[in-house]
């Protein structure tokens, strides 16, 4: 009988501190979860194809321009490239080479191209 009395003493002690500690809130109502917190909305990132490099060297009166681009980005032979200025049209080149390491030559086919200018692809 003993052993009957410290078995299921520890169990219904158990149980009865088991009922006090429902989800239930101060009017006796079940408590709801807590609304789920709104993912932070994330920046869509898309990459640009947009190809683009810088005049490094120019000469106005020979027609053409040494242009550098990032590593890995390189235009093709006799593509056709606009050249900006403070974000203003100011020219075309197209790419002729030779090509070493980043840089490339290109013929200036209208307007200028000045040490600085921005050249992307149309």
């Amino acid at each position: 009988m003993r052993f009957w009395r410290y078995l299921l003493a520890p169990l219904l002690l158990s149980l009865a501190c088991a009922g006090c500690t429902g989800t239930r809130g101060k009017s006796g109502e079940p408590q709801t979860t807590a609304p789920a917190r709104p993912e932070p909305s994330r920046p869509i990132v898309t990459p640009s194809n947009v190809l683009s490099g810088r005049v490094l060297k120019s000469k106005p009166g020979m027609g053409f321009a040494v242009l550098v681009f990032p590593v890995g980005q390189m235009p093709a032979l006799e593509q056709r490239m606009t050249v900006y200025r403070g974000g203003l049209k100011v020219g075309e080149v197209r790419v002729t080479g030779p090509q070493r390491d980043d840089k490339i030559v290109a013929d200036v086919v209208a307007g200028e191209a000045a040490e600085g200018d921005e050249v992307r692809s149309p």
